[in-house]
């Protein structure tokens, strides 16, 4: 008797299930270190599979890089709808929901600035990515310290984003459990007391 023939997965599943694996392998261990064969078996599929849904693996990368950047929008949102209308609050907010999440024992820092070492050409699709990310942010820090009404919003921002970018590294440095990390939004409260009373 012959092996029942595996039924196909819808288009929009396959995608999903080849994007999971790819996200959990290259957020841990990093792009250049994960090959599509990885994904394959992590995935639970074949190779023809996954060139059907990606043409390459760069596609496959700004997929995962553009889910990243959508779960970094929906935290920020969530962080800033819990104080409306209250910037200073809302920045926070920010650091003390980001201090808890780089806290976790799974966290592996900001995975676009660690993609951005991995892919040092400014001209690559996934570098240009990185880029239109952090200039977003930039404005979004940008809009919140402007509505806090400091003397020097532009410096502030980039504080700010500095203090962000600090976190990241230094739960990759000195681990999740970090005593400088649990110290952020108090840190991060203090510049925004000092930036006010300037």
């Amino acid at each position: 008797m012959t092996e029942a023939k595996r039924p196909r997965v819808p288009r929009e599943k396959a995608q999903e299930i080849i994007l999971n694996a790819a996200e959990e392998l290259f957020y841990q261990e990093g792009i250049h270190a994960v090959s599509v064969d990885a994904i394959v078996e992590r995935a639970g599929m074949n190779k023809m599979s996954v060139y059907r849904q990606f043409s390459s693996k760069t596609d496959l990368i700004l997929a995962y890089m553009t889910r990243k950047q959508d779960v970094f929008w929906q935290e920020w949102e969530e962080s800033i709808a819990k104080h409306p209308n209250r910037p200073r609050e809302q920045l926070i907010q920010f650091f003390a929901d980001l201090a808890e999440r780089a806290t976790n024992e799974q966290f592996r820092g900001c995975c676009f600035i660690n993609v951005a070492v991995e892919f040092p050409d400014p001209v690559h699709p996934v570098r240009e990515l990185v880029c239109s990310h952090q200039k977003r942010i930039r404005n979004a820090f940008l809009d919140r310290t402007t509505a806090l009404g400091t003397a020097n919003p532009c410096e502030l921002a980039y504080t700010l984003i500095l203090l962000m970018e600090g976190t990241y590294a230094d739960s990759q440095t000195y681990g999740t459990d970090s005593a400088a990390i649990r110290m952020v939004p108090a840190i991060v409260e203090k510049v925004l007391d000092q930036a006010l009373h300037n």
